[in-house]
């Protein structure tokens, strides 16, 4: 039976990837798009390879709505088609506003609960959430645990638990798996990544500082850095929607050697070509110093990272590692990408940094008639 997908989230980086992978598979694929957001989901589909952008439709709904905001008749002709669901859109930006999580986080996982329940054929409604869903704890978080008397740090740690909480109900009449990825940087071969967020705020403090001054390491850097690149964790939700294993499972996507955050950015230093890290800053500190204006030009919420590098946690993967081996995906090492992470936003602050060149003719000047 050729695989029919719904993806959510496009056009954000993790779901075009997934939407890639699928179309290499094959599968057609069907996307959710918000009406703001079509133009540039347009643009990306376009330029697509033919073939594969012949298997692809982008309906304009809104994930949040009854029924994904789609019409009668899109329904009628898709849910009966409908293999397998990646559930995709959410708020994962830890300066995210309540409301706007809340309403992405909590009402998309009810909306598609309900899509997936419409869907005669489906095999399996895949939910990303996040490993951050941990909040606080520490020592060895499993895969099979949701509460273990953590703290949330921000409304996207909550409502992301939550929803968790949504599609493990929803499992006992629907097959359902959950995604835990640890945090996502960018593409591993281009360094590609939608927003400047977590490890990006120490790669930006030092490329944005004076070539004479190490900039000092925010907490201690004795704890493990967990981060996997966007594209690996594309394919391991693209592995765990096709296992049949994957049904009432939850998954965590993780590096299983995460390196010690100090030694992570020595290894962004060196690659760079930028001093390496010297010193530290007690965490308490370095948020106080984290509300300087116009850090936020660069990067969101630079005070949830200090709470994750000063928060000793590992996640245990014996879900995931079942059946990525099966498919022969590992994660691949931070020494192998970190250069394009780095380059990516050297870049970035490069392209902010230059002067805006106006056009004479679009100047206003008050002395002309």
């Amino acid at each position: 039976m050729v695989e029919c997908v719904l993806v959510t989230g496009v056009p954000s980086l993790i779901a075009r990837e997934v939407v890639l992978k699928w179309l290499e598979k094959g599968a057609t694929v069907v996307c959710v798009v918000s009406a703001t957001a079509m133009e540039d989901a347009v643009a990306w589909a376009t330029s697509l390879p033919t073939k594969r952008r012949a298997k692809l439709t982008l309906l304009e709904g809104e994930v949040t709505h009854i029924d994904l905001g789609l019409s009668g008749a899109e329904l009628n002709e898709w849910t009966p088609r409908i293999t397998r669901i990646i559930h995709a859109a959410q708020v994962t930006f830890w300066g995210g506003r309540r409301d706007e999580a809340e309403s992405l986080n909590l009402g998309g996982a009810r909306e598609i609960i309900e899509i997936a329940r419409l869907c005669g054929r489906l095999k399996l409604l895949v939910a990303l959430s996040s490993a951050l869903v941990s909040g606080d704890r520490t020592g060895v978080v499993r895969e099979s645990e949701l509460r273990g008397g953590q703290r949330f740090r921000n409304p996207v740690e909550e409502t992301l638990a939550r929803a968790e909480t949504l599609f493990h109900n929803a499992s006992k009449t629907l097959p359902v798996a959950i995604v835990r990825p640890s945090m996502i940087v960018g593409h591993s071969q281009t360094g590609e990544v939608d927003s400047f967020e977590g490890p990006y705020l120490f790669i930006l403090l030092m490329l944005v500082a004076p070539p004479e001054f190490a900039v000092p390491l925010l907490g201690r850097g004795d704890v493990p850095l967990h981060m996997v690149p966007v594209d690996f964790v594309a394919r391991a939700l693209v592995a765990i929607a096709l296992d049949a294993d994957s049904p009432g499972r939850t998954f965590h996507i993780v590096d299983p050697a995460p390196m010690p955050a100090r030694r992570a950015f020595e290894l962004v230093a060196r690659v760079g070509g930028m001093r390496d890290p010297r010193g530290s800053i007690p965490a308490n500190l370095a948020k106080a110093l984290l509300r300087t204006p116009g850090l936020d030009r660069f990067v969101k919420s630079p005070r949830a990272f200090v709470d994750a590098l000063v928060t000793s946690v590992w996640y245990d993967a014996r879900n995931a590692e079942d059946v990525l081996q099966r498919y022969e995906l590992q994660c691949p090492p931070l020494e192998s990408y970190v250069e394009k992470l780095v380059q990516f936003a050297r870049t970035r602050v490069e392209e902010r940094r230059a002067p805006k060149v106006v056009a004479p003719e679009l100047i206003d000047d008050p002395l002309l008639g």
